[in-house]
């Protein structure tokens, strides 16, 4: 079966995915029924354990209980992912890998699990990051989090031979590289510009403003390091997992309309998730304005990544979107916070 390009439509939608889906439970018939089993046995009791670990007070059993809990959790899922994967090439679908959903759940899980090892090693090391060298904390965290966007996206999507690194976009040609890039760059502006309207509309409406991700240090070394971590690392991560991994699944088996949307609301689902409030309203107000400041440049992601067909052309857009916010923020320049894709 011939791959198509990125942005191309779905090249065999009349072929659909394998019908023992994740959720018919039998192994009668399956092609590999010890991922299935395992792979459901890691989720419920991962999942299980990490509720118990979020909901227990804090203590040093408590701590095990919830690392076990992402570790069997992260096992589970990328378990599923493979079972689903074989299943689906088995059945010649158009898309042969992991729902784009299980792997963003997967994806989320390990990062915490990995984030949380890497706490505790930092911790265990006498190292810690205070206020004053927050930038630095933030750069080390947006690392650890692009290292497992990526892997993930290695191990679930190109490891199960669903989809290689040039079919997701990427490329080594200069000029494609050059292009996309500035494709990217020169619509930031309106973006911003777009998003901003939306926020100024829905944030009166909760009278809250969610908080940036990488608020100003007031510092050139600080602001250096946000930069790299906000312009640089994290824009390649997500657009490797968002508009690489996701949209180019979806842009196989739904067509580019629906692909985008989907993709749109996963990308300003993860972007929500770190939301807290001191109630469920205020939490929930500010989950609204989040999500509905970043569908906006969400769609736009998407649609270029379609109309141009390389991954290239988003990177650049969220490189300079978070670039000009993040020295906006720096300058004291009234820039909306809620709105920065970290």
């Amino acid at each position: 079966m011939t791959a198509s390009a990125p942005g191309e439509p779905a090249p065999a939608r009349g072929k659909a995915a394998s019908g023992f889906g994740l959720f018919r439970l039998s192994i009668e018939g399956r092609r590999a029924p010890a991922l299935f089993v395992g792979g459901w046995l890691g989720t419920l009791v991962g999942a299980g354990l990490s509720a118990i670990g979020l909901i227990a007070g804090p203590s040093l059993a408590t701590a095990v209980v919830l690392l076990a809990g992402l570790g069997l959790l992260s096992i589970g899922l990328v378990l599923l992912g493979g079972s689903q994967a074989i299943e689906r090439q088995a059945a010649g679908a158009a898309y042969g890998g992991p729902s784009p959903v299980l792997l963003f759940a997967a994806t989320i899980t390990a990062t915490l699990l990995v984030a949380s090892l890497v706490g505790i090693v930092l911790e265990a090391l006498g190292i810690s990051f205070g206020p004053s060298d927050r930038a630095i904390g933030d750069l080390v965290s947006v690392f650890v989090q692009a290292v497992v966007f990526i892997g993930m996206v290695r191990l679930m999507v190109v490891g199960s031979g669903a989809l290689s690194w040039s079919e997701m976009g990427f490329t080594g040609d200069r000029q494609r590289v050059i292009g996309g890039l500035a494709s990217g760059v020169l619509l930031a502006v309106p973006v911003i510009v777009l998003a901003s309207l939306v926020a100024l509309v829905v944030v009166p409406l909760v009278g809250a403003t969610p908080p940036s991700p990488l608020p100003a240090t007031g510092t050139s070394t600080g602001f250096g390091l946000h930069l790299i971590a906000g312009a640089g690392v994290a824009p390649f991560a997500e657009e490797t997992v968002f508009r690489g991994a996701a949209l180019t699944a979806w842009l196989r088996s739904v067509g580019p309309t629906a692909a985008i949307t989907r993709t749109a609301i996963l990308f300003a689902a993860a972007h929500v998730l770190p939301i807290g409030g001191g109630t469920f309203d205020q939490a929930a107000g500010l989950a609204f304005v989040a999500t509905a400041a970043r569908l906006p440049v969400a769609f736009a992601l998407g649609w270029l990544y379609v109309r141009t067909r390389t991954i290239w052309a988003p990177i650049g857009l969220h490189v300079a979107f978070n670039g000009i916010l993040i020295s906006l923020g720096e300058l004291g320049v009234a820039a909306e916070p809620g709105i920065l894709l970290g």
